[in-house]
């Protein structure tokens, strides 16, 4: 017979993470992760840059801790170092290079469908980023130049001529990691950099004082066009200007094709959930940044696991 998890848990990050460890000690075991990268936090791992600043508070956003894990401000090295040895300490299952397709509910609980595969669990916690899809723009990317429009800063080098589009923190961080070595500019839709934190307005403010790079605001991008294997960007005003590279970080979305799949119901681009996270599927459960419209702190990732494995705690006696 197919083995049954108690408890499965779709998504390697924070919330995840956060979930299977307070399971775990509160009494549940037969504990499984599933994630489609190879390593646990690939948002962070992908999307962060090295040494970069990672905060419990995300933009502003105070929480108190109210399970067993304490966590506090570090950097990317430390947040996975620390991710790792929780992970470490615990008899979890943690599957990689396994995308979940869909899920569906079983009069015993729900099969977990992954490519030719599925898994069995009682109860399932669907905690994946909205980094996971990141957000693209209207207007298409034409496939010969694909290859020099990206989402991270894998692939660049030096002497290169670079766009950053986006005026969040990873934008501003990706703009003046990149203006040491490479032309670069940042391109921004409204007229000041006031989503970032404190010490990137200050960082990116410095690089365009000092000419490091060139911010372009109140900007907006019409359409794209390969030129000789370099990117034209033609702007809504008809200028244009010709690119090496670009970069976009303007977030991510929710992956409404998957939730559909699944049964999940979804109100203004967000699953539906009671106070307990559990959606209209009884024995479903969502936590993390897919809940939350522009993401969450990873103190509130964690909040929604202990909130996620009380309940499933309350719900076995």
């Amino acid at each position: 017979m197919q083995k049954m998890y108690e408890l499965a848990i779709i998504g390697a990050g924070p919330a995840g993470i956060g979930t299977a460890i307070e399971s775990y000690t509160l009494g549940m075991r037969n504990i499984v992760m599933l994630e489609k990268d190879d390593n646990h936090n690939s948002t962070i791992r992908k999307f962060y840059k090295d040494n970069k600043r990672v905060d419990r508070d995300w933009k502003g956003q105070k929480v108190d801790l109210d399970g067993t894990i304490y966590f506090v401000d570090g950097t990317k090295e430390s947040t996975l170092d620390y991710f790792d040895t929780l992970l470490d300490n615990e008899s979890i299952e943690l599957k990689t290079h396994d995308e979940v397709q869909k899920i569906t509910k079983r009069d015993d609980g729900f099969e977990i469908f992954m490519g030719g595969e599925s898994i069995l669990a009682r109860y399932v916690v669907v905690t994946i980023g909205r980094m996971g899809k990141p957000n693209k723009p209207e207007y298409k990317f034409p496939p010969s130049i694909k290859n020099v429009i990206q989402f991270t800063l894998d692939g660049c080098g030096t002497g290169e001529k670079i766009m950053v589009i986006g005026g969040g923190d990873s934008a501003i961080e990706y703009a003046v990691e990149l203006c040491d070595r490479n032309d670069v500019t940042i391109c921004y839709r409204r007229d000041t950099f006031s989503r970032a934190n404190p010490i990137n307005q200050a960082n990116i403010a410095k690089a365009i004082g000092e000419g490091h790079l060139i911010a372009m605001l109140n900007t907006e991008i019409k359409e794209l066009e390969a030129d000789s294997g370099r990117v034209k960007v033609i702007f809504s005003d008809g200028y244009w200007e010709l690119y090496d590279r670009l970069i976009y970080a303007i977030g991510g979305t929710t992956p409404s094709g998957f939730l559909r799949d699944s049964g999940i119901k979804e109100e203004n681009g967000l699953p539906v959930h009671d106070e307990h996270y559990q959606t209209n599927i009884p024995g479903l459960f969502v936590a993390g940044d897919i809940t939350q419209e522009s993401g969450g702190s990873i103190a509130l990732g964690l909040n929604h696991g202990f909130a996620i494995a009380s309940y499933i705690r309350a719900l076995s006696k």
